[in-house]
């Protein structure tokens, strides 16, 4: 098939058969709920046993799966953190930059559009973006954050992944879902933070834009993507809402970047991402803050009360 442009989709009818769907990062968490998602929609799919740097082994998935699109959900973040990159630097590199580039190279051989989960995490408030004041990062800026090793590396490949016609790059920052029980979830981490600095940032909500990138995949969308709600949310507005719809009793303490840079390894980055392309394809998507009551503090308070 022909890869529609970067900023455009497919023609009707581009895929004369039914949607199959082939997902690596089975035991992530966003592995984990697109394969909810397309149960729930009746899509078909499969998740991938390859790894990501090894082309043989991608060769076996794709041609055992046959699927007219790869989902890319698969990567190394680190555990606990992201401070687990700077001592881990070629792991980093293997998967993150090797491993995707491979898939994105074999996909594009067989004519499959990958949807690649990357990260907004490759920016920083500057003189042109400051905080607060609403100028958001555009998917066209280069990025200007380099603070840690695993941002490093994700900007790297998402520069070389603009030569990739079948690609479609999602910029997730800060994920957040309904689960609160879910470690990895940024409302559960600040929750259990001894202190937390409180800085406006963009963040996604997965329950309202998972879905999303499954439409965007069916759309045939490719290209980059700020693919987070409009607007931006403090962590200290977040955390009011949790003691408002969660825990009454819930208190936190604050302190400064200055003071979090004495307890991390790697500097993170804060910045607010431009979501204006993913809403004039999307209009019906939320701001983060009627997101965040929407899909996760409003179930999470009807949960309690029940």
């Amino acid at each position: 098939m022909g890869f529609p442009s970067a900023n455009g989709s497919s023609p009707p009818g581009s895929f004369p058969r039914p949607f199959k769907f082939l997902i690596y990062g089975r035991t992530g968490w966003i592995g984990g709920l697109l394969g909810r998602i397309c149960d729930s929609q009746s899509i078909s799919y499969s998740y991938a046993s390859g790894r990501l740097e090894d082309r043989s082994s991608l060769e076996a998935d794709i041609a055992s799966a046959d699927p007219t699109h790869v989902f890319n959900a698969a990567g190394v973040t680190g555990r606990p953190n992201v401070d687990w990159c700077e001592s881990h630097k070629a792991e980093t590199i293997r998967t993150n930059v090797v491993g995707t580039l491979t898939l994105a190279d074999f996909c594009r051989e067989k004519g499959v559009v990958m949807v690649n989960y990357a990260t907004g995490c490759i920016f920083e408030y500057d003189d042109a973006h400051p905080e607060g004041s609403g100028i958001g990062f555009k998917e066209e800026d280069t990025p200007n954050f380099v603070g840690s090793f695993y941002s490093k590396t994700k900007a790297m490949v998402e520069e070389l992944l603009k030569n990739y016609e079948n690609v479609c790059t999602l910029r997730v920052r800060m994920p957040i879902s309904s689960d609160l029980s879910n470690p990895r979830n940024f409302i559960t981490k600040i929750t259990r933070y001894k202190k937390v600095v409180n800085i406006p940032n963009s963040m996604t909500i997965l329950d309202e834009l998972l879905p999303i990138s499954i439409e965007m995949a069916k759309r045939n969308l490719t290209g980059i993507w700020n693919f987070t709600n409009p607007g931006v949310v403090s962590h200290n507005e977040i955390l009011e809402m949790y003691r408002e719809y969660v825990d009454p009793t819930f208190t936190w303490k604050n302190f400064t970047l200055e003071e979090q840079a004495k307890v991390i390894v790697a500097p993170r980055s804060n910045n607010e991402l431009d979501a204006t392309k993913l809403s004039r394809e999307f209009p019906e998507l939320l701001s983060i803050k009627e997101s965040l009551i929407k899909y996760v503090f409003e179930p999470n308070r009807k949960a309690a009360v029940a």
